[in-house]
């Protein structure tokens, strides 16, 4: 079928992520139903420029945002080149659609004071989801990566002597990340916690044996065998490895404690990371490179935050502002 020789095409050549391959799984499946009502047409590959327009207005219509459509219309594009690419279609037809306008939204992120304040005065408790759960917003914030690449890092990524972490990015592309010594110093730390408590329990003075057995018994029904978890730096105390929503709730609820925005998500300390970097005079391809960006228009939206601070400046100290 045409639609996943589609799909090998992005997973085994763009080497996309999964998630990545879902959206377009999803987006081609909603444009195929389409069709197949409005057009009793089920081969994706027939369609029109003026069947993909009349899909675009009636996403409008069903009140999706710009943004939305612009996904749906690009997984489009990419779908009829690739198809173009092996001679099924002599034409793009997506070219002749005009993309809905988006509004330009400047990133959200923290001033630097607030984040200062989180790490000095925020109780985060103790044990070791605690610990835990601040090496993770003090990660995400002092290298910029992405919530998938934080729960993604596996013990080998990090070079502590080196003060380096290793990282794969979108399209399994790699990049290495400098460590400042704190961050170093308290990711060594919990590991030592983490190595701990994903070691077997030992048996307690005076513990029978039958009752050790059992306890360990319980261990190992806990590690789920399909699972390859065993040197995931960021892990459950039972051994797991988070998820998406494990992370955000985590990000989500002491961020809150410091600022009052209604974005408040993991991706709010990378563009903390970016705009606090180029700020303090950081030049934009380093900060591309370290973002992983693979173009640079891509970083330059930062520059928009930085112009306003320096409005901001000029309107509080010159005399004529």
């Amino acid at each position: 079928m045409l639609k996943e020789r589609f799909i090998d095409f992005l997973r085994f050549e763009k080497r996309f992520s999964p998630h990545t391959i879902q959206s377009y799984r999803t987006d081609l499946g909603q444009f195929e139903g389409y069709l197949s009502f409005q057009y009793n047409i089920i081969d994706i590959a027939l369609a029109d420029h003026l069947m993909i327009r009349s899909w675009i207005v009636s996403l409008l219509e069903q009140k999706l945002s710009p943004r939305s459509i612009n996904r749906k219309l690009s997984t489009l594009k990419s779908f009829f080149h690739f198809c173009l690419r092996i001679g099924v279609v002599t034409s793009n037809p997506t070219l002749k659609v005009t993309s809905p306008k988006v509004s330009r939204h400047l990133p959200v992120f923290i001033e630097k004071e607030k984040l200062e304040t989180l790490f000095r005065d925020v109780d985060f408790g103790s044990g070791f989801e605690s610990f835990r759960d601040r090496l993770m917003i003090m990660m995400l914030y002092a290298t910029g990566i992405r919530r998938s690449e934080l729960i993604g890092i596996r013990m080998p990524d990090l070079d502590l002597a080196k003060s380096t972490l290793k990282v794969m990015g979108k399209r399994s592309k790699e990049r290495i990340i400098p460590l400042g010594s704190y961050l170093c110093s308290q990711t060594e730390i919990y590991m030592k916690e983490r190595d701990s408590l994903l070691n077997r329990p030992a048996k307690l003075e005076g513990e029978g044996t039958a009752d050790f057995v059992k306890k360990m018994l319980k261990v190992d029904s806990e590690i789920d065998p399909q699972e390859n978890n065993h040197d995931l730096l960021f892990v459950s105390e039972k051994g797991h490895k988070l998820n998406a929503r494990n992370v955000y709730e985590i990000i989500h609820k002491y961020l809150s404690l410091i600022s009052s925005q209604s974005k408040l998500s993991p991706h709010v300390l990378r563009h903390s990371f970016a705009t606090h970097m180029l700020n303090d005079g950081a030049d934009l391809n380093s900060i591309k490179e370290l973002l992983g960006h693979t173009s640079l228009a891509a970083t330059q939206v930062y520059t928009h935050n930085t112009i306003e601070k320096l409005k901001l400046i000029y309107k509080q100290a010159h005399p004529r502002a």
